[in-house]
C-alpha cells in the first residue's frame, strides 16, 4: 500500500477567485508521474524551502551560490508550496522516489496509481509523465477535469504544446479559444526545465501564456521554477527548440565531454582525473560564456597560430563536429515537436 507522509484533510477554498486546497493556508504540489526529471524538480524546491527557512543561503555542491536563486523578498509570491505529492504507477518508482527524497519525507506524500487522489489534494499540478501517456489519457481519468478546475497545471511534456494538452484533457464541447477559467478549466503552462534541476543548476524556459497568467501565478510558477536554476521567458513556437537545447543539452555535452575524456585516456591519464578536469574544463569555459565571453573569441584567444589547439580544432572541423552538433539538435527539435503530437518512432530512418 502507498505510504501516507502528509495530512489529506481540507475543503476547497477561493483565493484569488481560483479554488485553492484549504490546508491551514497551506499549498500543496503534485508532480503526475514523478520520474528523473519530477524527483530532481522536488529536490531543487524542496532544498530551497530549506535554505529559506535559515538566514544562510544555500551553497551548490561548486561551493558557489546559484545566482538565480538569490531573490529579494518581494519576488516570493503570496504562498508557495509547502506539501508534495508525488504520483507513479511502478513500486519501483515509489521506492526511488522515497530514496530519493528520503530526507524529506516529512513533507512528501507518495501515491501509487493515485493520480485523481493527487490532483483533488493538489494547488499546483506538474505534469512530469512520458508524452505518450497524455495520448494514453492520464488527464482523461474520471473527475480529472473537476480536480483540475481552476488549478495551475505547469507541463514539462517535450513537445507538447498547451493546445495539446488540452485537447487530451477535455472533449470537443469545450471552446480553447476563451478563456480557461471562465470555461472551467485549469491554467495550462508549458515549461522546459532539465536534469540539472538536481543540483539546481537547470535551464528552464517558460512559454508565454495566451491569455496570460495573473500576476500571482505568473509570480508562482517563475519562483517554482528559478528554485532550480536560471529560467528564461519565450514565445511557445520556439519550445521544441528550446526543448532540443536545453532538455536534450546535457546528454550531448555530456558526449563531448566522454570524448573529450577518452582522448586524454588514450594519451596516458588516468580516467578519473581526465573525466574530472574534462568536467572542470567545460565548466569553466560556459562560466566565461555566461560572463560574457563570446564563444568564437574564446576559441581564438586559445588558438594560438602553429599550435597544439590550432591542429585539434582542424581535425574536428574535418570531421565536421560543428556541423553534427548543429545537426543533432535541429533533429531533437524536430523529434520533439513529433513526439508532442503523440507519434512513435520518432527517431525512425529519414
Amino acid at each position: 500500500m502507498p505510504e501516507s507522509h502528509a495530512p489529506t484533510g481540507g475543503g476547497v477554498a477561493q483565493v484569488n477567485g481560483h479554488p485553492q486546497t484549504e490546508r491551514n493556508g497551506e499549498m500543496t504540489l503534485t508532480v503526475l508521474g514523478c520520474g528523473t526529471l519530477g524527483i530532481a524538480i522536488l529536490s531543487g524546491i524542496l532544498n530551497s524551502l530549506s535554505s529559506l527557512s535559515s538566514s544562510e543561503p544555500s551553497p551548490s555542491p561548486s561551493g558557489t551560490s546559484t545566482p538565480a536563486l538569490q531573490h529579494e523578498e518581494n519576488d516570493l509570491p503570496a504562498r508557495v508550496p509547502s506539501r508534495f505529492i508525488a504520483c507513479v504507477t511502478r513500486d519501483a518508482s515509489a521506492k526511488r522516489v522515497k530514496r530519493d527524497l528520503s530526507s524529506h519525507l516529512s513533507s512528501v506524500k507518495v501515491l501509487q496509481k493515485q493520480n485523481l487522489k493527487g490532483v483533488q489534494q493538489a494547488d499546483v499540478i506538474i505534469l512530469a509523465c512520458k508524452p505518450k501517456n497524455l495520448k494514453d489519457g492520464i488527464l482523461r481519468e474520471q473527475g480529472m477535469q473537476e480536480a483540475l478546475r481552476g488549478k495551475l497545471l505547469i507541463s514539462i511534456l517535450a513537445g507538447a504544446s498547451v493546445e495539446s494538452v488540452e485537447e487530451n484533457m477535455y472533449d470537443s464541447t469545450i471552446s480553447m479559444s476563451k478563456d480557461p477559467i471562465a470555461e472551467g478549466r485549469c491554467r495550462v503552462v508549458r515549461v522546459m526545465p532539465n536534469t540539472a534541476s538536481l543540483i539546481r543548476s537547470s535551464m528552464t524556459v517558460i512559454a508565454d501564456s495566451t491569455p496570460p497568467l495573473s500576476a500571482s501565478q505568473s509570480t508562482l510558477v517563475t519562483w517554482i521554477l528559478s528554485r532550480i536554476g536560471r529560467v528564461v521567458h519565450l514565445p511557445p513556437y520556439m519550445m521544441d527548440a528550446a526543448t532540443a537545447l536545453c532538455g536534450s543539452g546535457p546528454a550531448f555535452f555530456a558526449l563531448m565531454l566522454e570524448a573529450m575524456a577518452d582522448g586524454a585516456v588514450a594519451m596516458g591519464l588516468p580516467r578519473a582525473e581526465a573525466q574530472m578536469m574534462a568536467a572542470q574544463t567545460m565548466k569553466g569555459t560556459a562560466e566565461m560564456v555566461q560572463n560574457g565571453q563570446h564563444p568564437a573569441l574564446l576559441r581564438e584567444q586559445v588558438c594560438t597560430p602553429g599550435g597544439c589547439t590550432a591542429g585539434g580544432l582542424q581535425v574536428l572541423e574535418d570531421g565536421k563536429v560543428r556541423a553534427s552538433v548543429a545537426t543533432g539538435v535541429r533533429t531533437a527539435s524536430v523529434a520533439a515537436s513529433r513526439l508532442g503530437r503523440g507519434e512513435q518512432g520518432v527517431n525512425g530512418p529519414r
